[in-house]
């Protein structure tokens, strides 16, 4: 893998995209098909990190609904993923990620302005 990066080998990139998935090489070589593909690496470098994120599947799944819009951007995949992680998880009843208070946020009370009956 490594010297498939180095050497900008575009065929191997696509093989080990088209190992995990059918669907998912198609994707790679949707993203390679480009002018100047070795500018679009980083984002099957991505897609295979998703593949090893989420599975094979899943990424196959999200791959197949992208290309069924015709829409060929990584970042919607990765949408697609964690809003059906989202959904697998409230159904189950797993509870989602707290939302933390920024560190220095304050409660919205202390910033509103005084009124004029508390001055007396």
């Amino acid at each position: 893998m490594k010297r498939g990066y180095a050497c900008r080998d575009l065929e191997s990139l696509k093989r080990v995209a088209a190992g995990h998935g059918a669907l998912i090489g198609i994707y790679a070589t949707r993203l390679l098909d480009s002018p100047l593909p070795w500018t679009r690496m980083r984002q099957v470098y991505r897609l295979l990190g998703l593949v090893k994120r989420f599975g094979a599947a899943r990424v196959e799944a999200a791959s197949q609904r992208t290309l069924a819009l015709d829409v060929v951007d990584v970042t919607r995949v990765i949408r697609i993923l964690e809003r059906a992680l989202e959904q697998e998880r409230t159904a189950v009843g797993l509870p989602l990620a707290p939302i933390l208070r920024p560190r220095f946020a304050r409660d919205p009370t202390e910033l509103a302005p005084p009124r004029g009956d508390d001055h007396a």
